[in-house]
């Protein structure tokens, strides 16, 4: 049985029977049990009517029995009453004397008030001259009707298990398919998957674990098929980014070995700056990669945030002069130490920094920050606002400091703001990368290191009003 429809359909066929069953047995037995009650009842309101009638007409008890046991025609149905009496049943008087035995009494016992309590007073005139004590083995066989009445509800109980039956195998059927319906369509968009159609696609149909299921296959598939773009995307760029500087090396070459360049010192800086920046590229792309397979290599120790950051701007300090754009350095008094590879976060505020030179016009300023307190540097409620860290937590819950890089430049439009972080990925697209001079994987570095320290970078930007880059690390 390798249908999954068919075996939920056959479990609640199984299940739905054993109710059925269950209380097709209780009913039947319950009606067979409150019928012969019910007959019973019956019977002794009828005897107690008779014995009633039996002492208003003869003043008394006398030959009761006799009358009981078969008694003369048209002084009681003395076979019906043999049958009900017959079982055990005993009768008494008024003084608690037993007069016909039954039930264990013996004919002259007195009964205790207790125990009368437990027979059918036998009332003339409202008058109680009797009491009636029935057994429990009182109750007489069935009659043919009593009999064919249980047969009739017994078949009537029949037909309604099996009508149900039928239904739950109905009502199992439509709940197997709309259980295996979404089950199916994973199947197909799995298996087309599987067969390299990345960002497959199914119906999410339900709120509960199916839906979930569906909506989990879904983000899946997306993420797959944005990958395999990236992959693709980034593949180029490489190409693109190697072919610019092996091009002007091979063509410089060919050029001097067939004389049309003389090596003049300039022509042989040319040569010799393509190829450093060829393996500047080469060089990021290994960094890159290293870190995201959680393979980069840090030496991490407790270090001053306040350090950190003055040897990224004393860095950057003689481009900052030559540009003629003002740097600005803000550190918190008391800041705790950080416990980071220095080096490695030297090298991610230094592409912070030097992204805000790149950005910042002549005569502009650039400031950079470190406070303890994350909220006093990040506006939160911007919405060009973007945090590419996936493992961020509430500020009031994380120990750390944050880094704040801001600068008076053009600022990023909010749809470049969730691709800032990419491989490759340049907000000014006007800009060549010759020009630009960098390989495009600055912040895609700077994002892994930061994750590896176990911290977060985000950006955030509004259009003409700068940029500003934040980066929070845990303290020691």
């Amino acid at each position: 049985m390798r249908s999954l429809a068919l075996k939920i359909t056959l479990a609640f066929l199984l299940v739905s029977l054993a109710g059925i069953v269950l209380v097709a047995i209780f009913t039947g037995r319950a009606t067979a049990a409150e019928f012969g009650h019910f007959m019973m009842a019956q019977d002794q309101d009828f005897l107690s009517a008779e014995l009633a009638d039996y002492y208003q007409v003869q003043s008394g008890w006398t030959g009761v029995e006799r009358v009981l046991r078969g008694g003369p025609p048209g002084m009681g149905n003395g076979a019906m009453h043999g049958m009900v009496m017959g079982g055990g049943a005993a009768l008494v008087d008024t003084q608690g004397n037993v007069v016909v035995a039954g039930g264990g009494y013996f004919p002259g016992e007195r009964l205790a008030p207790s125990q009368l309590a437990t027979g059918i007073a036998i009332l003339v005139d409202g008058q109680r001259v009797g009491t009636l004590i029935p057994a429990g083995n009182t109750l007489r066989p069935l009659s043919q009707a009593g009999t064919e009445f249980l047969l009739r509800v017994n078949r009537a109980l029949s037909l309604a298990a099996i009508g149900a039956a039928a239904l739950s195998i109905v009502l199992g059927a439509a709940l197997a398919r709309a259980l295996t319906r979404p089950l199916t369509e994973l199947k197909a968009a799995t298996r087309a998957l599987a067969a390299g159609q990345l960002g497959q696609q199914v119906n999410v149909r339900s709120r509960d674990e199916l839906g979930e299921l569906a909506s989990a296959f879904n983000q899946m598939s997306a993420d797959l098929a944005r990958a395999r773009d990236q992959r693709r995307q980034m593949t180029a760029d490489i190409a693109h980014d190697l072919r610019t500087p092996l091009s002007v090396i091979l063509g410089h070459a060919e050029a001097l070995r067939d004389g049309i360049l003389l090596p003049t010192p300039e022509t042989l800086a040319l040569v010799h700056e393509e190829a450093q920046r060829l393996n500047r590229l080469v060089d990021d792309l290994r960094t890159l990669s290293l870190a995201e397979a959680g393979e980069l290599t840090l030496t991490r120790r407790p270090t001053p945030p306040g350090a950190l950051l003055e040897r990224a701007v004393a860095a950057q300090t003689p481009r900052a002069l030559q540009q003629k754009i003002s740097v600005q350095t803000q550190v918190d008094p008391g800041l705790p130490e950080v416990d980071v590879d220095p080096d490695r976060m030297a090298q991610v505020l230094g592409n912070l920094l030097d992204n805000a030179l790149q950005h910042t016009p002549s005569g502009g300023s650039v400031v950079c920050r470190v406070t303890s307190d994350g909220a006093r540097t990040s506006r939160h409620s911007s919405p060009a606002t973007h945090h590419p860290s996936l493992h961020e937590a509430p500020q009031a819950e994380r120990a750390g400091v944050t880094f704040a890089i801001s600068d008076t430049g053009p600022g990023i439009s909010p749809e470049d703001l969730p691709r800032l972080f990419d491989r490759f990925f340049r907000a000014d697209k006007s800009r060549l990368r010759q020009e630009q001079g960098g390989s495009g994987l600055g912040l895609a570095i700077a994002k892994s290191i930061v994750e590896a320290h176990g911290g977060r970078i985000w950006a955030e930007s509004q259009p003409g009003a700068g940029a500003q880059f934040f980066v929070e690390l845990p303290v020691v």
